[in-house]
C-alpha cells in the first residue's frame, strides 16, 4: 500500500489528488460535486485514478458537508437542556443586529424556543456549585425532546468551564434515554468562559452531528466495500486531521475543512518555492477564498462567524470568503450597478455555457466568451463542449443590454467587477493587516483562480504569483500535506500575581496526555511530535486578549511548570507586538490555556512533481484569439504539464492543463521552477 489520497470536495467540484510514493508519480481528477449527496462525487473522483483501494494507505478528506449544512440551515432537529434562565442565550446573541443601521433586523436561531428546556441547577463562576442538577427534570426534558422529534441534544449549563460536575451528571441521565449519540455538552465541545460562544459553539456541534456523521460513516462503509483498510481522515478548520470518530464526535471543527486544506498546500508549495510569505487566492465556482501566510506560518483565529449569529469557537485557519467564483451570478441592480454574486450557479446548473438550463450570466461565462477558456476542453470531465454562443446572449441580455454596452465590453465589465472584489478581499487580509503586499507573492489556485493572476498583480501591487503544478486540486494535494492535530483550551482566570503554575503545568501535562493518546492511536506514520502553548492574556479591564506564546521545557514528556516571570514577560513581547506599548502598573490576566499537540507527517518532495524532458517548442499547441483589455490578441496556446523546468513563456499566453487554465497577461511573463510552478511577473524592462 502506497498511495496517499487527498479529496476535497467543494461547492462545484470534487478534486482528487493521488500521491504513488513507491514511484513519486501524482495523479490529479475533477468531477462535478453530487448534490444532496456529496457521498457519489467523492466516491467517483477516487474511482478515476484508484480503481483497487486495496492499493490505499490513507483517504484524507476535506469536507463542506458541515459548512453548507450550516448555511442553507439544513442541520438536524435538535433541542437544548439549559440553566434555568439562560433559554434565550443563543437568541439574544451579544445584542447584535443583522444591519447595524437598521432598527429591524430578523435572527432566527437554529433551535426554537420551544425546544430550548430549562433545568434547575447553578454552578458558580468560581467553580463553586450552589445548586446541584436536578437529574428529574433533566430527564423529563430529554423525554419531552425526543417527542419533539429531537434528533441531537446539547446541554448547556452557566459555569460549566469553571466546574463540569452538573453537566456531566446531566449528560449520563440524558444518554441513558436518549436514542442515539448524538449528545453534545458544553464541557466537553468548549470548556471556555463566555456564555453566548460556548452556547452557540456546543448547539452547532448537535446542529451538525447527524448530517456529518451519518455523512462520514457513508464515505467509511462504501471505502471498506472497495477493499480499503488503510486510514480515513478528515482536515479540520485549524489545517490538521483527525479521525472520523474524532470528526463525528466534534463536527463543528469541519467548518471551512476544503479552504483551509488549500492554505496548508500553499504554504508547503510556497516554501518549496523559495517564498516565506504568501497570500492565497482560492477561486472555485462558488467563492473566492484569500488567506496570508507570514513568515512561513498561516494566521490562525479562535472564532468565525459562519453567518449572523452562528458563532464558531475553535480554532481555524484566517480566511476570507467572498462570494466570486466562477459560478458566481453577474446581474444589474434596480440603480443600474453590475454585480457580481453572492448567488451561484453551482454545480447544477452551472454558468450558461455547460447548457443544463441557466439563462444568467456567471464568471465563468465572462473568460469562455473572450476565448480565455478552450470551449472545447472544459474541466471536469462532465461535458463535451462549453456553448460559447448561449454564454454571450446572456451576457448581452442580462448585462450588456442593461448597461448599454457590447456583449464583449459587458463580459470585460463582469471581469472587472469579479476582480475588483477579489482584490477588496486581498486587501482585507494584507494591507488593513499591517502587511505590505509587495513583500508577499501571490499564489492564485482552484479550477479558476489561475485566470486572474495578472489582474491580482495589477490591482494589489504584488510583484509576483505562484501557480501551482496542479492548481485546480491544491486544496486535495493540501489534504495528503497536513499534520495531525489535536486542540485544547481550559479558561484559567487568574491574575498572573494569584496563578498556580503547578495548577498550570497539570493541566498543559493533561492536554499534553491526551492529544500524545490520540496520536499513538492514530496508523499514520510523524516525523516528529510537537506541542504548542499558548495562553489569552489582558491587562485587567480588558476585553479583548492577545495570543501568548508559552514555552516551556518538557522532559521524557513531562511539563515543567512555568514561572509567572516568565509568563509576564512573554505577554509583554506580544503585547507591544501587537499594540506598540505597554501600560503602566497594569494588572496581567492570564483567561484561557490553549493546548495543540500536532504529529508532523511526511511532507513529500514537490521535485517529484516537476516535468521531465520537452523542450517550449513542443508543448505550444496552437493559438486563438482572445480578448484583453479593449482589443482582441492573437494568443500561443501552450501545454502547461509539457513546459520543461526553466522555460520562459511571454504573455499574452493561456497554459491549459486538466484541472484549470494560466492566463498570462500581456506584459507578464511565466517561468517554470524546479518543482514544476509557474512564477508568473512583470517582464523586465
Amino acid at each position: 500500500m502506497s498511495k496517499m489520497i487527498g479529496v476535497d470536495v467543494g461547492g462545484t467540484f470534487t478534486d482528487v489528488f493521488v500521491l504513488d510514493e513507491d514511484h513519486g508519480v501524482a495523479e490529479v481528477a475533477k468531477v462535478p460535486t453530487t448534490r444532496p449527496d456529496q457521498a457519489g462525487g467523492f466516491l467517483d473522483g477516487i474511482g478515476r485514478r484508484v480503481k483497487n483501494l486495496s492499493e490505499a494507505s490513507v483517504v484524507v478528506h476535506g469536507t463542506t458537508a458541515g459548512t453548507n449544512a450550516l448555511l442553507e440551515r439544513k442541520g438536524a432537529k435538535i433541542g437544548v437542556i439549559t440553566t434555568q434562565g439562560l433559554r434565550d442565550v443563543l437568541e439574544m446573541r451579544r445584542r447584535d443586529r443583522p444591519r447595524t443601521w437598521g432598527l429591524r433586523g430578523d435572527f432566527e436561531p437554529i433551535v426554537p424556543r420551544n425546544r430550548r428546556l430549562e433545568v434547575p441547577e447553578r454552578t458558580l463562576a468560581d467553580g463553586t456549585i450552589r445548586v446541584h442538577v436536578d437529574l428529574d427534570a433533566v430527564d423529563a426534558a430529554a423525554r419531552t425532546l425526543i417527542e419533539y422529534g429531537c434528533s441531537a441534544v446539547a446541554i448547556l449549563f452557566a459555569n460549566a468551564y469553571a466546574n463540569p460536575e452538573n453537566e456531566r451528571r446531566a449528560i449520563e441521565a440524558v444518554r441513558a434515554v436518549w436514542p442515539n449519540e448524538h449528545v453534545s455538552c458544553s464541557s466537553e465541545i468548549l470548556p471556555e468562559i463566555r456564555e453566548f460562544e460556548r452556547f452557540s459553539t456546543t448547539a452547532l456541534n448537535a446542529y451538525l452531528q447527524p448530517e456529518v456523521s451519518g455523512y462520514l460513516n457513508r464515505l467509511d462503509t462504501a471505502l471498506d466495500r472497495g477493499g480499503f483498510d488503510g486510514e480515513f481522515l478528515i482536515v479540520q478548520s485549524n489545517g490538521g486531521v483527525m479521525g472520523t470518530d474524532t470528526a463525528c464526535r466534534f463536527p463543528v471543527r469541519t467548518a471551512l475543512s476544503g479552504p483551509a486544506a488549500g492554505v496548508i498546500a500553499a504554504g508547503h508549495i510556497a516554501r518549496s518555492a523559495g517564498f516565506d510569505n504568501v497570500i492565497t487566492g482560492d477561486m472555485g465556482g462558488t467563492s473566492f477564498d484569500v488567506a496570508l501566510i507570514a513568515d512561513g506560518k498561516s494566521m490562525l483565529s479562535p472564532q468565525t462567524s459562519i453567518d449572523f449569529g452562528m458563532v464558531v469557537r475553535t480554532p481555524m485557519i484566517e480566511i476570507t470568503t467572498i462570494g466570486a467564483g466562477g459560478g458566481s451570478i453577474a446581474w444589474v441592480d434596480k440603480g443600474g450597478l453590475l454585480n457580481i454574486g453572492p448567488e451561484s450557479a453551482g454545480s447544477v446548473p452551472g454558468p450558461v455555457a455547460y447548457g443544463q438550463g441557466n439563462d444568467r450570466p456567471t464568471v465563468t461565462d465572462a473568460n469562455v466568451v473572450l476565448g480565455r477558456i478552450d470551449p472545447d476542453n472544459p474541466i471536469g470531465g462532465k461535458l463535451d463542449r462549453l456553448d460559447v454562443e448561449a454564454a454571450a446572449k446572456a451576457i448581452d441580455v442580462h448585462v450588456g443590454s442593461k448597461l448599454g454596452l457590447s456583449m464583449t465590453e459587458a463580459a470585460e465589465a463582469i471581469l472587472t467587477v469579479a476582480n475588483s472584489r477579489m482584490a477588496g478581499a486581498i486587501r482585507l487580509v494584507s494591507i488593513e493587516r499591517g502587511f505590505d503586499p509587495k513583500r508577499f507573492a501571490f499564489m492564485p489556485f482552484g479550477g479558476g483562480g489561475a485566470l486572474h493572476t495578472g489582474a491580482m498583480l495589477k490591482e494589489v501591487g504584488i510583484g509576483c504569483a505562484i501557480v501551482p503544478r496542479f492548481p485546480g486540486v491544491t486544496s486535495a494535494m493540501g489534504c495528503v500535506i497536513a499534520d495531525m492535530r489535536q486542540d485544547f483550551v481550559q479558561t484559567i482566570n487568574s491574575l498572573t500575581s494569584a496563578l498556580d503554575t503547578e495548577e498550570l503545568a497539570a493541566l498543559i501535562q493533561t492536554h499534553v496526555d491526551d492529544g500524545l493518546a490520540v496520536l499513538v492511536a492514530s496508523a499514520s506514520r510523524f516525523e516528529s511530535r510537537d506541542v504548542v502553548i499558548e495562553l489569552d492574556m489582558a491587562y485587567v479591564g480588558q476585553t479583548h486578549t492577545v495570543s501568548v506564546p508559552l514555552h516551556t521545557e518538557m522532559n521524557q514528556g513531562q511539563v515543567a511548570p512555568p514561572t509567572t516571570t516568565d509568563i509576564e514577560s512573554a505577554f509583554d513581547e506580544a503585547y507591544k507586538a501587537t499594540y506598540g506599548r505597554l501600560l503602566k502598573n497594569g494588572q496581567r490576566r492570564v483567561m484561557n490555556l490553549r493546548t495543540a499537540v500536532i504529529g508532523r507527517r511526511p511532507k513529500f518532495d514537490l521535485v517529484t512533481l516537476a516535468p521531465t524532458g520537452g523542450d517550449l517548442a513542443s508543448a505550444l499547441t496552437g493559438t486563438r484569439s482572445v480578448h484583453f483589455g479593449d482589443t482582441w490578441h492573437e494568443t500561443n496556446i501552450y501545454d502547461r504539464l509539457a513546459l520543461p523546468v526553466g522555460a520562459k513563456v511571454k504573455g499574452p499566453a493561456i497554459l491549459v492543463q486538466p484541472d484549470t487554465t494560466v492566463l498570462v497577461d500581456p506584459g507578464l511573463i511565466a517561468e517554470v521552477d524546479n518543482c514544476g510552478n509557474t512564477i508568473i511577473a512583470p517582464k523586465e524592462a
